[in-house]
């Protein structure tokens, strides 16, 4: 069972991705989904937007940034943990 935020993270990913929402796994690398860096920087934008959050994301040090982008599990639990820090 996946919550709101969560359909709408994947509904994002995968526009970006051109593929279907159910396609998108927690366990899917941005790579596995065919999205390069510049797809991922607009994938950020575009999640930013929806959720009127900024995400801590620096596309020149992906390695440095406090936002992990290795999996779609891991982009999906920041950007709740921002949502609810925006809630707070």
């Amino acid at each position: 069972m996946t919550d709101d935020i969560t359909q709408r993270i994947r509904a994002i990913i995968a526009e970006q991705a051109m593929l279907d929402p159910d396609q998108v796994t927690d366990d899917s690398t941005p790579a596995d989904l065919g999205i390069d860096s510049l797809g991922l920087v607009e994938s950020i934008f575009a999640l930013e937007e929806e959720f009127d959050i900024t995400i801590p994301f620096n596309a020149n040090e992906p390695d440095k940034s406090d936002f992990d982008i290795s999996t779609m599990g891991t982009i999906i639990a920041a950007v709740r943990r921002l949502v609810a820090e925006k809630a707070g």
